[in-house]
């Protein structure tokens, strides 16, 4: 008992640490947040008028805008979670870990300060999509208590990521490859999903791919959440998409109880080297 208080204290100095990187070095928080505006503009602007969303009775553009906000929050928060394991390398290669290690703290408070700080990073980049939303017609069409529930699904989900991208920082030990490894994986799996278009328009075995993929549980629940269901839309016919946030849930212990205890794992090997 006394080890875990140890750490979650010492990986409370870490965060602020973490945070305090941001403020001194705000391009970090800049660029990470322009890719998922310009998304939002791009997708907004550009698809918004050729996606036919089924059951609507054509192109409603406003309509698509409240359809991709949802899906822009799922991919920014997945996305985001490459930071912890580009972070984690970067400290590898330029020996901060070593650092760490001749201090009298807990060995696992680097990756809970890591993982904690990147979960305010995603809260960040919510709240600046959310605004960018506002001004291309978005809207939260349920209470406050709905809202928060869907915003935190998305921080839940992004914080089981980010113990996935720290195995991966620690596997390859350079920014510039954890980066490219993870959008091999990041990338389809984001978009063979419900974050941009309605499943209908699936082939069937990227359909069925595309109902359990977690990503897809994420946004169902998120615009579930804020209001942002299509008008007329049947209920869908998954149990992953029918119970999106119970589903995300599971998958979320699931990478925790699988990615924390390799990850401190992989940690102390990397550090006693």
């Amino acid at each position: 008992m006394t080890a875990l208080v140890q750490a979650l204290g010492d990986g409370v100095v870490v965060a602020r640490r973490n945070l305090i990187k941001i403020k001194r070095v705000p391009d970090l928080l800049v660029f990470a947040t322009l890719s998922p505006i310009m998304f939002v503009l791009l997708f907004a602007y550009i698809f918004g008028g050729a996606v036919d969303l089924g059951g609507t009775g054509g192109v409603d553009p406003g309509l698509y805008r409240e359809f991709l906000i949802a899906g822009i929050f799922a991919q920014t928060v997945v996305f985001g979670a490459t930071i912890t394991g580009a972070s984690l390398a970067e400290d590898l290669q330029k020996g901060v870990i070593d650092r760490f290690r001749s201090l009298p703290m807990s060995g696992s408070a680097v990756l809970v300060g890591r993982t904690v700080a990147d979960v305010a990073n995603n809260l960040i980049a919510i709240v600046v999509m959310g605004l960018t939303g506002l001004v291309v017609g978005w809207r939260i069409r349920t209470s406050v208590i709905d809202a928060l529930i869907g915003v935190g699904v998305l921080l839940l989900f992004a914080y089981a990521m980010s113990w996935v991208m720290a195995v991966v920082g620690l596997l390859v030990r350079t920014p510039e490859v954890v980066n490219n490894a993870s959008f091999i994986v990041i990338f389809p799996l984001t978009f063979c999903a419900n974050t941009f278009v309605p499943l209908e328009s699936f082939p069937a075995p990227l359909r069925a791919f595309a109902e359990w993929n977690p990503v897809s549980a994420v946004t169902q629940a998120a615009r579930e959440r804020f209001g942002n269901v299509v008008p007329g839309a049947g209920v869908p016919d998954v149990w992953s998409l029918q119970r999106p946030v119970t589903y995300t849930i599971l998958w979320t212990a699931v990478m925790l109880v699988i990615f924390v205890p390799l990850s401190i794992r992989m940690y102390h090997r990397a550090a006693s080297r």
